[in-house]
């Protein structure tokens, strides 16, 4: 009977922490800073954000990250950002900075050569509200002599603290959860 008890005991435990996990992942605490830096990957919810933040007055400049050897449907991901930017009534406050990693890691290396050009220490990175976290955490540890604060791009369709709701959020909280613990146990000691 114990065994069950303790058994029990510990599927409660489970439960309760996994309840709590989907918002360990989120952090969203904009400060004012010097650049606002929109991280590459969802292309709308993240660089509207940005703006939002750009508005109201977070930060004088946006840096948009955006793939550089990507293409779609004929043009480079580069070439459809500028067109997007050109369009935006802010446009003289965007900029782009072309990457060239695919992981957040790398992301930070290349952003950093963009950063550097920029005037000024404070930087807000802009994410995806379940990968604002580990993307902080990343910047802080990667790069050197800049101070980063997060923001979260909200997106129901694909993330919401209750993971275990939906489909989707519950692939999206085991994939991010996935490269967490992998950064904390790995990468970060590389």
């Amino acid at each position: 009977m114990k065994k069950w008890l303790w058994l029990a005991g510990i599927a409660v435990a489970c439960a309760v922490s996994g309840a709590f996990a989907g918002k360990l992942l989120v952090v969203n605490r904009p400060e004012p800073s010097d650049v606002i830096l929109v991280l590459a990957g969802e292309t709308d919810h993240r660089p509207a954000r940005g703006l939002e933040l750009l508005r109201e007055g977070y930060g004088r400049r946006m840096m948009i990250d955006v793939p550089a050897e990507a293409k779609m449907y004929g043009f480079t991901d580069v070439e459809l950002a500028q067109l997007y930017i050109r369009n935006l009534p802010a446009a003289g406050s965007v900029t782009i900075c072309p990457i060239t990693g695919l992981s957040t890691r790398d992301e930070s290396h290349d952003a950093e050569k963009c950063l550097a050009k920029e005037p000024g220490s404070r930087v807000l990175i802009v994410t995806s509200d379940y990968h604002t976290r580990r993307a902080l955490n990343i910047f802080r540890h990667e790069v050197r002599g800049k101070s980063f604060a997060v923001a979260a791009a909200y997106n129901d369709e694909e993330f919401g603290t209750r993971w275990w709701g939906r489909r989707q959020w519950a692939k999206t909280f085991l994939m991010e959860s996935t490269k967490w613990i992998w950064w904390s146990a790995v990468d970060r000691w590389r």
